[in-house]
């Protein structure tokens, strides 16, 4: 209900003030399960990746945004949820696979979820190794993935601040990707789980038009960046 509440209140205003241009809404389907797999530039990638479909859009929160303390805290608890948002616990290894338990249930219902293989914004505009989440989950689930190149959103929020900024948005939504070669692997190794990422990054830079570096976001944020989200 919250989702729908902002899709008849806040979506019309950012339509209205930004007048994103979309490409490829087609490949969306109107029902059914699908993996919604996107570069992430800015945490207004969100408000205008669900522009792209009536249909609810689940995504990954990082865990402290359910645990944080205090009124203010239950407050942001209450809203992630409300939103139907997944928990993950981004510190790594098997805690964060554990967060592909619940985003498979929501495929299993039928319903969409978007995922950001980078695991985190660029720290430089440029489209950084995906993780394998995103492999492992389309493997397990045997849904589509729909490949998605957003830009311009690190125009509207860039890093450090709060307030939006006017700026030409662009959604370029591509063909799914069907990974039925590999219906028959029940374990997939690291070298099935890598392909399959790749291919999906691949994809992501034709639509986005992003240089790509074989490094994670991560570890180049640390070194010389801003903290992720």
């Amino acid at each position: 209900m919250l989702y729908k509440t902002l899709q008849w209140t806040v979506a019309p205003v950012i339509r209205a003030a930004w007048r994103p241009d979309f490409e490829g809404r087609e490949h969306i389907p109107e029902e059914g399960p699908a993996i919604l797999a996107c570069n992430h530039l800015s945490v207004a990638d969100h408000y205008f990746l669900a522009l792209a479909t009536s249909r609810h859009i689940a995504t990954m929160a990082k865990i402290e945004y359910f645990m944080r303390p205090g009124l203010k805290g239950k407050l942001i608890g209450a809203t992630v949820r409300g939103l139907g948002q997944v928990a993950v616990d981004r510190s790594g290894g098997r805690k964060s696979a554990q967060a592909l338990g619940p985003s498979e249930q929501v495929l299993q219902n039928g319903q969409l979820f978007a995922i950001f293989p980078e695991g985190t914004r660029s720290p430089d505009g440029k489209l950084h190794k995906g993780r394998t989440g995103v492999a492992r989950l389309a493997l397990s689930s045997g849904a589509p993935v729909i490949p998605i190149g957003l830009t311009g959103t690190d125009e509207v929020l860039p890093f450090g601040t709060t307030r939006p900024r006017l700026a030409k948005v662009s959604v370029r939504i591509g063909k799914p990707l069907a990974f039925t070669k590999y219906a028959n692997s029940l374990a997939p190794d690291r070298i099935t789980l890598r392909a399959v990422t790749d291919e999906i990054m691949a994809a992501i830079a034709d639509l986005s038009g992003q240089e790509y570096v074989d490094t994670y976001a991560r570890r180049r944020q640390v070194n010389s960046e801003p903290p992720s989200e």
